[in-house]
C-alpha cells in the first residue's frame, strides 16, 4: 500500500507531497492576509465611496470615464451582459487555480516563477486595499452603474452571508486583471497549440472587459492591476530569479522540455 502511494506520488507530483503542501500553505497565508485586510476595511463605507468618487473624477478629467457606457452597451445585447457576469463569477478563481495546478503538475519548471509573481502581487494588493479602500462601481449607482452580477444571479453579495468572506472595498488594484495577466501570458508561452496560445494571450483583455461591464472595477483599477502584474514579474525576474536561477527562473525551453 505504501509503495503504491509512493509510486503514485512519483508519477503525479513533481517534487512530492511535501512540496505541494508548501505551495498550498503559501497561498493559504496570502488568503489569511486578505482576511485581515478585509477586517481593517470593514466599516469604512464612507471612505471607500469618497475614494471611488476621486477615481471617477480623475477619469473624467482624463476623458476615460467609459464604464457606464460599456455597461449600457453590454446590457443592450442581453447575452453579453449575462456572459460577462458568468465570466466574472467563474474566471477569477476557477481559471486561476486550474491554471496554477496545470503549471505545477505539467510545467513545473515554470511554476515557481509564476508563484513568486502571485506572492508579490498579493502583497502589493493587500497594501493597496488597506491604505486605499475603494467602493467598486456597482456600489455607486448615482454615477449610472448597475450591479449586473446581482441581476444575473438574483443575489446581492453585500446582503448575503458570503459577504463575510469578501472585501467589499477591494477595488484598487483589480486583482482580476492582475491574475489574468499573470496566468494568461505565461500560459500562452507554455501551451503548444497555436489556437490556445492566442486564447491565453487575449484572456487578460477579456477579463478587463468583464470587470468593467459587470460594474466591479474602474478603468483605473484595471490599469493598476496590470501595473501590479508588471511590477511583480519584474521583481520576480530581477530579484528572486537571480537569487535562485535554477529554482525560480521562468524558462520556456526548460518548461517545454518536460512536455
Amino acid at each position: 500500500m505504501i509503495r503504491s502511494i509512493r509510486n503514485f506520488e512519483q508519477r503525479v507530483l513533481p517534487h512530492g507531497v511535501g512540496d505541494l503542501v508548501r505551495q498550498l500553505l503559501l497561498f493559504a497565508v496570502a488568503y489569511y492576509g486578505y482576511q485581515i485586510v478585509r477586517g481593517v476595511a470593514d466599516g469604512k463605507a464612507a471612505v471607500a465611496a469618497w475614494n471611488a468618487t476621486k477615481i471617477i473624477n480623475l477619469e473624467h478629467n482624463l476623458h476615460v470615464f467609459i464604464e457606464p457606457n460599456v455597461q449600457s452597451w453590454a446590457a443592450s445585447t442581453g447575452w453579453l451582459s449575462d456572459f460577462a457576469a458568468w465570466m466574472y463569477l467563474n474566471s477569477h478563481f476557477v481559471v486561476s487555480v486550474g491554471s496554477l495546478a496545470f503549471i505545477y503538475l505539467f510545467r513545473n519548471e515554470a511554476f515557481y516563477f509564476v508563484r513568486n509573481m502571485f506572492m508579490i502581487a498579493m502583497g502589493i494588493a493587500l497594501i493597496g486595499y488597506a491604505i486605499y479602500p475603494t467602493a467598486p462601481p456597482r456600489l455607486m449607482p448615482e454615477w449610472g452603474f448597475t450591479d449586473t452580477v446581482a441581476a444575473f444571479t438574483g443575489v446581492r453579495v453585500e446582503n448575503e452571508p458570503v459577504s463575510a468572506l469578501l472585501n467589499m472595498y477591494a477595488a484598487v488594484p483589480s486583482m482580476h486583471c492582475c491574475f489574468a495577466l499573470m496566468i494568461g501570458w505565461p500560459m500562452a508561452r507554455l501551451v503548444k497549440p497555436k489556437p490556445l496560445k492566442v486564447i491565453w494571450f487575449l484572456y487578460p483583455f477579456l477579463v478587463m472587459f468583464v470587470v468593467i461591464a459587470t460594474g466591479n472595477h474602474y478603468v483605473f483599477d484595471a490599469a493598476l492591476g496590470a501595473a501590479t502584474a508588471g511590477v511583480s514579474a519584474l521583481l520576480s525576474w530581477q530579484l528572486l530569479a537571480r537569487a535562485r536561477p535554477q529554482a525560480w527562473s521562468f524558462s520556456q525551453a526548460r518548461a517545454e522540455a518536460t512536455a
